[in-house]
């Protein structure tokens, strides 16, 4: 049935009104543009509407029954439309987001603060996960945007840097690399080694840079979460190498850590979205909003 929002429109004015040539000034069209609007939609519906005088217009006993139906209908039409504009204006919407655990737990807070004081009817829903998964939360579309590191394989998404981040060394409060000022891949690799699990891209770079170098580790403990892996090392373990942007949570677990100043390894850190789909209003807001401010947060 092809009924449009027009001749909704004119039935309810012929209705509230005494005549059509009442309704068609109202409606700013001509008499014979409104009747032949009803007209056509008599004839889509199979019935009459309107029982027409000479003197005036009234509703037939199908046309009464309708017209609470179609002031409903024009009253859903008229808040979906106001619903998806205030969606547009970013007057209210939703937005799912993932972050790795290193920048959830520290540059993301302040983004998420600065955000919501410039739009506060956007609801935010935040995802702390390790890298790989925020690559795969966006890719299969169960998140708009990720902060992570720039990772190698970036099939389907758009990666944008935010800033460099650097590596540094942690160990025990008593540890020996504790005398040393500075510390060089050969004092690191001469101590048992803590390392993320073999599936993880932060073990690969850290491996694979070691072995550029002409060394090897001696890897005697494993961990799927910095934070774990944060645990072996305060407990005795061994020593590991980790992202500056674990440096608050690894201190907090009453370790050591000194920057690797100059050598070699370091990655970019930054938003991704996927090249397979649009984002939302509230996406893009977001999105551009973050790259217009990184430097009130870092």
């Amino acid at each position: 049935m092809n009924i449009s929002n027009r001749q909704l429109q004119a039935f309810i004015c012929v209705a509230k009104c005494a005549t059509f040539a009442e309704a068609a000034e109202k409606m700013f069209i001509t008499q014979p543009a409104l009747s032949s609007a009803i007209k056509k939609m008599e004839t889509e519906l199979g019935g009459t509407l309107f029982t027409r005088t000479t003197r005036k217009v009234e509703l037939s006993p199908e046309g009464a029954v309708f017209l609470p139906v179609a002031l409903r209908l024009m009253n859903d039409w008229e808040e979906a439309f106001a619903d998806l504009h205030t969606l547009f204006s970013l007057g209210r919407g939703k937005l799912a987001i993932a972050a790795m655990p290193s920048f959830a737990a520290g540059q993301l807070p302040k983004i998420l603060q600065l955000y919501q004081v410039q739009f506060p009817n956007i609801k935010l829903s935040i995802a702390d996960i390790v890298m790989e998964s925020v690559y795969k939360e966006v890719r299969e579309g169960r998140v708009e945007i990720g902060f992570t590191f720039e990772h190698e394989r970036q099939e389907g998404t758009i990666f944008f840097p935010l800033f460099t981040d650097h590596f540094m060394v942690i160990f025990p409060s008593q540890h020996p690399l504790s005398k040393l000022e500075n510390i060089e891949w050969q004092d690191i690799v001469a101590y048992p080694f803590v390392a993320m699990n073999k599936d993880s891209a932060m073990r690969g770079w850290i491996e694979r840079h070691v072995q550029e170098l002409g060394f090897n580790l001696n890897v005697v403990a494993e961990a799927g979460q910095l934070a774990t892996l944060g645990q072996f090392v305060s407990h005795g373990l061994g020593v590991s190498v980790v992202p500056c942007l674990c440096k608050q949570q690894m201190l907090g677990s009453g370790m050591h850590s000194l920057e690797l100043k100059n050598s070699g390894l370091s990655k970019q850190v930054g938003m991704i979205q996927s090249s397979r789909r649009n984002l939302s209003a509230a996406g893009e807001a977001f999105w551009q909003w973050v790259i217009d401010n990184i430097q009130s947060f870092h």
